[in-house]
Order: C-alpha cells, then sequence, then structure tokens
C-alpha cells in the first residue's frame, strides 16, 4: 500500500453522515502508542473485524518547526495503517491524510496529538457508494452502425471511438482518398460541438514495435487536417500508441485481425 500524504480538506466532505471515527491519542513527540492507547487499538480492531476503513488522519500539537509536524503526523498514520492492516478491510482508494500542526484544533495540546481513523460498520457497507458521494457509472451502449456524430453525441468523457474507413499509404501518415467522407464527417462535428476537445489516437499493426513513430504521425496528420480548416488547436491532442494497445495478438492472424489493429481512435477528453 503506497502512502500519499497531503492535506486534502475536501475529503471530510465525504464523511458527512453515516460514517464513524475513532481517536487515538499519542505522547508528546512519539508515533507510536502508549501501553493505555494501544490496547485501546487493538480492542477496537477485535471488535471491527468486518468493518471498513476510509481514512486515517494524523496530527500534532504547535511544538516545534512545521516541517518536523508533518513528518511526525505523517509517521503516526503510518503506524496506525501497520495496526490495521490486513485486519480490517480497507477501501482501495484509502486516504492517508497527514495534517501536521495544521491539524491542532484543541487548546489542550494532548489532544491535537492524535490520529483518528473513518470507517463504515458492517451494516453501512451496502449503501458505501452512497454515503461516500459516489455516482454509479452508467453504462451507455453505443450501436456499432451508428453514425460517427451519433456516437460522439452517445459517447462520456473517456469514450473512444474507432474513425472507420481512415486509411494511410503504406508505411507512410498520408490518407488515402477513401479517409476524405470520415475526416469530413469529424470536421463537421468538431465545427457543431464547440466545447468538444479530442485526444486523436493512432495504432499501427504487424511489427513489434513503432521504430518510426508511425502512430502519432498519423495522429498528428488527422489533427493537422482539422486545424487547417479552423479547428483551434487547444482542442485536439494527438498520441500514437504504437503496437502496445493491439485489439488482436501480434502477430495477427488475418488481413482483417490487421486492419483491425490498424487504427486511428478518438478519446472524448470534454464536451
Amino acid at each position: 500500500m503506497k502512502f500519499v500524504f497531503s492535506i486534502v480538506f475536501f475529503w471530510f466532505g465525504y464523511f458527512a453522515f453515516s460514517q464513524e471515527q475513532v481517536t487515538f491519542y499519542f505522547d508528546n513527540d512519539k508515533f507510536e502508542l502508549n501501553k493505555v492507547e494501544a490496547a485501546k487499538l487493538q480492542k477496537w480492531i477485535a471488535e471491527n473485524t468486518t468493518s471498513k476503513i476510509l481514512s486515517i488522519t494524523g496530527s500534532t500539537d504547535e511544538v516545534g518547526t512545521s516541517g518536523y509536524n508533518d513528518t511526525l503526523s505523517q509517521k503516526r498514520v503510518s503506524y496506525i495503517f501497520k495496526q490495521v492492516n490486513g485486519k480490517i478491510n480497507i477501501r482501495p482508494d484509502f486516504k492517508s491524510i497527514s495534517l501536521g500542526e495544521k491539524g491542532a484544533t484543541s487548546t489542550n495540546k494532548a489532544e491535537n496529538r492524535k490520529a483518528i481513523i473513518h470507517y463504515l460498520l458492517e451494516k453501512d457497507l451496502a449503501k458505501e457508494n452512497e454515503i461516500l458521494g459516489i455516482k454509479e457509472a452508467v453504462e451507455v451502449i453505443i450501436p456499432e452502425n451508428a453514425t460517427l456524430e451519433e456516437k460522439v453525441k452517445l459517447s462520456k468523457v473517456g469514450t473512444k471511438i474507432v474513425l472507420k474507413n481512415i486509411n494511410f499509404y503504406q508505411n507512410t501518415f498520408a490518407t488515402m482518398p477513401e479517409s476524405q467522407a470520415t475526416l469530413y464527417d469529424l470536421l463537421f462535428i468538431m465545427q457543431n460541438n464547440q466545447n468538444l476537445k479530442i485526444e486523436i489516437q493512432g495504432h499501427i499493426c504487424c511489427i513489434d514495435k513503432d521504430h518510426r513513430n508511425l502512430s502519432t504521425d498519423r495522429a498528428k496528420q488527422i489533427k493537422r487536417f482539422l486545424v487547417y480548416n479552423g479547428i483551434p488547436q487547444h482542442r485536439i491532442q494527438t498520441k500514437g500508441f504504437g503496437v502496445s494497445q493491439p485489439i488482436y495478438p501480434i502477430p495477427e492472424a488475418s488481413e482483417e485481425q490487421a486492419a483491425a489493429n490498424r487504427r486511428v481512435e478518438i478519446e472524448i477528453l470534454s464536451k
């Protein structure tokens, strides 16, 4: 588990309701619990084997430098994490929050030397996403025979769409005549959707490595066409994936598989 220590104040917004928390206090300048608090932690672990930890927040008093206190609160969070790891379920996007002396909210210094575990009880796990304000992703099914305009309209940010009938002369980034219809379809869509931003992604086939960076050059060629026809550059990004994301294993078993791997896609960045 990799810790990401940062001051994430917005995280607390997730815990506006239906969350639990337990606090453990540290002696001055210590990042390990004393016997009393350690026993309290072990008791809590034993009573919460079916709970789920959301985050651990560490803080210190205001004695010492800010840098020292930041490190000390990080160590306190790490200590607590090591005690609970493997014993209690932890969310995959677990947050490790180090507030240092910024977490000193009490006039009593001893009350600021602490680590807080935020967690959900077993009875609340069924509504975990609701409690955390996480909306379920809704899958959008885009018909294969839909037009490019319809596909873009139905798509969400992150959707990838293959540009059909975009072909290049062999070993070049020059488009063949049959590509014009799709290019102008894409231009029309970009002209009529001013907020649409895309990344054009190139893929090639049949070889073990894109030595000439041809996939990138082909993506850039599509961008050149759009920019030449008035689409602002900032709305178009480009990226070449070479043969790193084939639809079919390389070497392909047929020309149909090679053609499927040899493609240009657009990814919707914003709409």
